[in-house]
């Protein structure tokens, strides 16, 4: 049997790189390719730029996330996806899925 250290399943260690309202977001945008900062947070409408930092270091400290500083005059950074973080996402979709055939049941408990 697997270790698991301090989680007590696989979707709980899973929920533990994922959780929080911005960060499959994140990874959602970072499919498309490497994007820099400010661009980042221009596609998130809503995530403050602390938030956004704070996120983009915990998704790069599990491996999902990944930062390339370019030593350039203006300094450059681009975030893109791991392996890890694309197979994450991919994990992801049915999930989505899910929630897409739910949309109605969803909404109306949010309304209420």
């Amino acid at each position: 049997m697997t270790q698991l250290g301090k989680f007590t399943c696989g979707l709980d260690a899973a929920f533990a790189v994922v959780d929080g309202k911005w960060k499959p977001l994140i990874l959602w945008e970072l499919q498309a390719g490497p994007k820099r900062f400010n661009a980042l947070h221009r596609s998130l409408p809503g995530v403050s730029q602390k938030m956004l930092t704070q996120h983009l270091k915990e998704l790069q400290r599990h491996g999902v996330v990944h930062r390339e500083s370019y030593h350039e005059v203006p300094p450059r950074v681009e975030y893109s996806m791991t392996p890890a973080g694309a197979e994450l996402l991919d994990s992801l979709e049915p999930l989505s899925d899910w929630a897409t055939k739910h949309i109605d049941l969803i909404c109306a408990a949010e309304a209420g």
